[in-house]
């Protein structure tokens, strides 16, 4: 069985070479054909464009990271769906919104193709590991049929319900991060505007009740002032909670923090911190209170005391 992979990013890649190392014959395409120089050494093959990969595989593996990137591989010109088999599997490990899954599913059932919706949960060393836990949204059958691939690329498939339940759980845990991640820099930058040092802080809270505990592994970046990028892109966490917002509007569900957060991580990718570590939000929050103040301070330092007014006498 040849197995299509579009999208060969810092996850598609090591996702489609576990398949190659478990013995898969893969067919790939990406936007740069550069990034699929390793896997076309390996034996795979290259497909110019998604609809010429649909007419040699029997399974397409997607993994995008624009929503637009996903429509343009399956419904373009170019694209997969039109080319693709009766009866062929789709599945999109993309993160996307539960509407748009749902929406790609029903273009699939249209011209009898299955659909799955499986994002990952995992960054650049669970994915080189195959140790990435997939949840999963579609059905069983179309899940058991392709469970095995799945296992190659992961350490644990989880089953989440029907179309787009994959997706939904996605969206809440990656809220749930881009959140975590704002709350914990302001605490920080509240904590140095208070006279605290930095070590004191990350000591204080890094494997406390309060704080998440995926912060253990942003310590070091956040110490080093190491922001380069990274497996999850400050920009990409954006769009990951403007995707939780607009879900929530569909649904009638009240985001204030959610929306706040997306905000001042938009704030950041204008500040030149797009594609930076997303733990850089604590960065540009610190550059922020020091324009504030109208000096630059190296954070845990001494800062100006704050003092009360006294009421004048008349």
């Amino acid at each position: 069985m040849k197995i299509g992979f579009i999208g060969l990013g810092i996850m598609g890649s090591r996702m489609a070479a576990n398949l190659q190392r478990h013995g898969h014959a893969l067919v790939v395409h990406n936007r740069t054909r550069e990034k699929a120089d390793a896997l076309l050494s390996g034996g795979a093959t290259w497909a110019d464009s998604p609809a010429a990969l649909a007419t040699q595989v029997e399974i397409i593996f997607t993994m995008l990271a624009p929503t637009q990137s996903v429509v343009n591989a399956a419904l373009s010109e170019d694209g997969f769906l039109s080319k693709l088999a009766p009866g062929r599997l789709w599945v999109d490990c993309s993160t996307v919104a539960p509407t748009f899954s749902r929406s790609m599913a029903e273009e699939a059932k249209v011209r009898g193709i299955r659909f799955l919706d499986a994002p990952v949960s995992g960054s650049r060393s669970p994915a080189a590991l195959g140790t990435l836990v997939f949840w999963v949204g579609g059905a069983a059958a179309d899940l058991k049929a392709c469970r095995p691939l799945l296992e190659c690329m992961g350490s644990q498939v989880v089953h989440c319900g029907g179309t787009g339940a994959g997706t939904s759980l996605k969206i809440v845990m990656n809220q749930l991060l881009g959140t975590g991640m704002a709350a914990f820099a302001e605490a920080l930058v509240l904590g140095e505007s208070l006279g605290l040092s930095r070590e004191v802080l990350l000591e204080a809270l890094i494997g406390g009740a309060a704080a998440a505990p995926f912060l253990k592994l942003k310590r070091e970046r956040i110490e080093k002032g190491n922001y380069e990028p990274a497996d999850f892109p400050l920009r990409w966490l954006q769009k990951d909670l403007h995707l939780a917002t607009t879900s929530a509007y569909h649904t009638g569900v009240a985001m204030p923090v959610t929306n706040a957060a997306k905000e001042i991580y938009r704030l950041a990718i204008r500040a030149g911190r797009g594609d930076a570590d997303f733990s850089a939000l604590y960065a540009y929050l610190a550059e922020q209170r020091d324009v504030h103040d109208g000096q630059q301070h190296a954070p845990g330092g001494n800062r100006p005391t704050a003092t009360l007014d006294r009421p004048r006498s008349s």
